[in-house]
């Protein structure tokens, strides 16, 4: 027997159930979504914007940093050219200063002997001084033939006739011719002052060499201008004291005699005198230099007295002929105040 089919109920009570769990599924998930969504979004959009735009900053620091150091680049390159060009003219100054340099040590090998000629030519007189003095300067040459004073001592004494006649007459210039004399020797080891009959301008350094210092000279000079101790006119004394006191075989001594008249004896007895004193020796000869000035006192004072004044000259000129020295007479002069010929040294 044939079954009668079930009719099927398509939309059913179990039907409708399944689709309302699935539509409830389905409105439950969106809900879950709507309701985390903007919580999302709300905690990603600001580090989104953050990292979007730390980039961009660090950018454009970096071209700001870039820019700083372009200009200090810029600033730095200027320094250098600047720095260069100087060392460009420091580089020409130095090398117009080292040829200034050598100029300049050319010169200096020059000067040196130009110094050592004008040293020569202290030693002597030129042919034009003697033309020019004429007949009125009287110079004798020593062994050499050098017609002027040596320079080469290193300790120089002073025999200065004091006598009234040279105190009145011819003070001033002696004191001139001191100092003319002094500067012929920027530097000595000593010094020493005494009149004729061998008294110390300064008894303090009797028998001791006088230090030689600028201010030690100035005070010769001041002391000079009113030193007047006795004097017999004669140099004979004064060359004994100055040779036995200070004489030694180191030493290269120059004594200088200044006045102006010889009234003693025998001009033979002198010269015999002094050549006992100061006797040659092997090797060096005198044991002093003595060179001396004669100053025209008697000349112009009285005519009676221009005998003494000649003696005085024969004296000198023997003794320093003797005794390896230069005797400078002075020429005359028609007032008692004006001798203007100087020295050759």
């Amino acid at each position: 027997m044939a079954r009668q089919r079930r009719t099927v109920e398509v939309f059913n009570l179990a039907f409708l159930d399944c689709i309302c769990c699935g539509f409830g599924g389905i409105v439950l998930l969106l809900c879950m979504v709507k309701i985390y969504q903007p919580r999302a979004e709300q905690v990603a959009g600001p580090s989104s914007e953050v990292a979007i735009e730390a980039p961009a900053v660090d950018l454009e620091r970096i071209r700001s940093q870039t820019q700083a150091v372009e200009l200090e680049l810029e600033r730095v390159r200027g320094q250098l050219a600047e720095t260069t060009s100087r060392n460009a003219v420091l580089r020409g100054d130095l090398s117009k200063l080292s040829g200034q340099f050598a100029a300049s040590s050319n010169r200096s090998s020059i000067a040196s002997k130009l110094e050592g000629d004008m040293a020569r030519a202290l030693q002597k007189l030129t042919d034009e001084m003697k033309r020019l003095y004429g007949d009125e300067l009287v110079v004798v040459q020593n062994a050499e033939g050098v017609g002027g004073i040596p320079v080469d001592s290193e300790y120089v004494i002073f025999v200065i006739d004091t006598s009234g006649s040279m105190q009145r007459f011819a003070w001033d210039l002696a004191r001139q011719k001191l100092a003319e004399a002094l500067d012929v020797y920027p530097q000595v080891k000593g010094l020493q002052i005494m009149n004729d009959m061998g008294s110390y301008m300064f008894s303090s350094y009797a028998g001791k060499w006088i230090p030689d210092t600028p201010e030690r000279r100035k005070v010769i000079l001041e002391r000079m201008r009113s030193w007047a101790p006795f004097s017999n006119s004669s140099p004979v004394e004064g060359i004994r004291a100055a040779v036995r006191t200070f004489y030694a075989p180191d030493r290269k001594i120059s004594v200088y005699v200044f006045g102006d008249d010889f009234s003693g004896g025998s001009l033979e007895r002198v010269v015999t005198a002094v050549d006992a004193i100061n006797r040659a020796d092997a090797t060096n000869g005198a044991r002093v230099r003595i060179h001396a000035v004669g100053f025209p006192v008697q000349f112009k004072v009285a005519a009676g007295n221009a005998q003494n004044g000649l003696r005085f000259a024969h004296l000198m000129r023997t003794l320093c002929e003797r005794n390896g020295g230069t005797f400078i007479g002075l020429p005359y002069a028609s007032t008692t105040d004006a001798l203007p010929i100087q020295l050759p040294f």
